[in-house]
């Protein structure tokens, strides 16, 4: 039975659903010059399930600070501190990429209601696995997402590499899917329940008996396959790079942070609430994989001249970073966990807006017949557009680590939570795998300010292209510069106490 609870909980995503469905209809009578309407429509929508969200969210205030959460859709559904985080960064993140869509959208001759429709589909599917206890519905969220998104890869029909993008992510997102599926029927057929409360205690009993289980090992490699795939780890990356060049430079932003959210949560909520009682056996596998991610990614981008190539391989590195953090979570020690998760998830915030913004620069080059994802197109840009390239420089630095930018704050808790857990040699090495992100990341600036372009015209930008860069750089700058607020707000997302500062911790 659907409670007034359920309908409370369900507000943002319901809100979603609906204007993704309005946006189908009014389609249909607009005509080709007023398709920005679909824009807006989608824009109101995010407005609306954030509203709905904050709803949520005083709720719990008014309630006290011993409710951190509810239960709805028969314990299907929790939709707790955590997973009011996430849903403001989805909608952040939607948000902006909906300002940069409008003008890229109307020079491709693309400009359909169904691609925000599918946007905010998405991100229903991404609030779905945010906020799911139940495994049926965090797979149903990741398929509400995925086939969204493959969508939206090719969405660009008559562009050769944006459909072989699109069939690629298809084949080996359907294969990883059916591996996570398999996995997780096992963990059915072991607990006898789809809830992950059940599943946690009914695999700490299990493994009590048997500790080292088969079928449960089967089982959680499967199911670490799958959360691998969605994150882009190596060696289950092979999707990412196509997928990103070939799709729609603005689709491409959304998908290296919102979609790379929806997954980190989902990697989260099963690994650290359902499967923590495996923990001894999945450490040394997320080891693994993220010194891997970090050597593999980090060694491809040094090559790339195609620069959303060169930011899919760094998107990759970033994933192999935040690795780290689970790995220090799963260290046993209490600081050393808490400063590992609260970097996961202030990575995650900080990545939106300075990656979204490097995206929404090279989204802005897009304009007559340069399509604007070659490093010769940069060439000279501070010329052409000195307040894009001056933006670009600082999402650069931030996505280096730089401070006093946003990405230094992600990168010292993941430092800082390394250290506490003693894995000085893994602290080292992803310093040493920065310097290597520092290098590919200024032959874009390079070419930005010290090579002349062939077009010495000016770059036309947008209202609603402005807008979003101003957004993202603001974000990046503010983050990085005035910590505080934004380190409490991931605090608040994880139940903890008020934290000393961070200046004196960096003193």
């Amino acid at each position: 039975m659907f409670t007034s609870l359920d309908y409370l909980l369900a507000l943002p995503m319901v809100l979603l659903t609906l204007f993704a469905l309005g946006i189908l209809l009014i389609d249909l009578m607009l005509p080709a010059d007023w398709k920005w309407v679909n824009a807006v429509t989608a824009f109101v929508g995010v407005c609306f399930s954030a509203l709905g969200v904050w709803r949520i969210q005083s709720i719990y205030a008014h309630a006290g600070s011993n409710v951190t959460g509810q239960f709805g859709m028969a314990n299907s559904l929790l939709v707790d501190r955590f997973a009011l985080y996430f849903f403001y960064l989805f909608l952040a993140a939607t948000a902006i990429s909906i300002l940069m869509s409008v003008r890229y959208l109307e020079v491709e001759h693309e400009h359909h209601g169904e691609y925000y429709s599918l946007m905010l589909l998405s991100v229903v599917g991404m609030m779905c696995m945010a906020s799911g206890f139940d495994i049926i519905l965090i797979f149903i969220g990741l398929e509400l997402m995925a086939i969204s998104t493959y969508v939206l890869v090719g969405f660009l029909r008559r562009d050769r590499r944006s459909n072989e993008a699109a069939l690629k992510y298809l084949l080996l997102g359907a294969f990883s899917s059916g591996i996570f599926a398999y996995g997780l029927s096992l963990f059915y057929g072991l607990t006898g329940s789809t809830n992950l409360a059940v599943i946690q205690r009914q695999i700490a009993a299990i493994i009590k008996l048997r500790p080292h289980d088969p079928i449960v090992v089967i089982a959680l490699l499967t199911v670490c396959v799958g959360l691998f795939f969605k994150i882009a780890a190596i060696p289950f990356h092979q999707w990412a790079p196509d997928a990103y060049e070939g799709a729609p430079t603005c689709v491409t932003g959304f998908m290296s942070v919102a979609v790379k959210a929806a997954a980190w949560a989902m990697l989260l909520r099963i690994l650290l609430y359902g499967l923590f009682p495996l923990h001894e056996i999945y450490t040394p596998l997320i080891l693994f994989v993220s010194i891997a991610t970090m050597t593999g990614a980090n060694l491809a981008a040094l090559t790339q001249n195609n620069t959303k190539r060169l930011l899919a391989y760094s998107s990759i590195a970033h994933v192999g970073y935040m690795l780290l953090g689970l790995v220090a979570v799963g260290s046993g020690q209490e600081a050393a966990a808490t400063d590992g998760l609260r970097g996961i998830l202030i990575y995650l915030l900080v990545y939106t807006f300075m990656n979204l913004g490097a995206f929404a620069v090279l989204t802005s080059l897009r304009h007559r017949d340069v399509i604007g994802d070659e490093l010769d197109d940069l060439a000279g840009l501070y010329h052409r557009a000195p307040a894009e390239a001056v933006l670009m420089l600082f999402f650069l630095l931030s996505l280096a680590g730089i401070p006093p930018m946003a990405g230094f704050i992600g990168k010292y808790f993941i430092f800082l939570s390394l250290i506490e857990s003693s894995h000085y040699v893994l602290a080292g090495l992803a310093v040493l795998y920065a310097l290597f992100g520092l290098y590919y990341y200024m032959k874009i600036a390079n070419a930005m300010f010290m090579r002349e372009g062939s077009d010495q015209s000016r770059l036309p930008v947008s209202l609603a292209m402005k807008v979003a860069l101003g957004v993202t750089g603001l974000a990046t700058v503010v983050i990085g510069v005035f910590p505080e607020h934004f380190i409490q707000m991931v605090n608040w997302s994880l139940g903890l106490v008020q934290t000393v500062p961070i200046a004196s911790l960096i003193r």
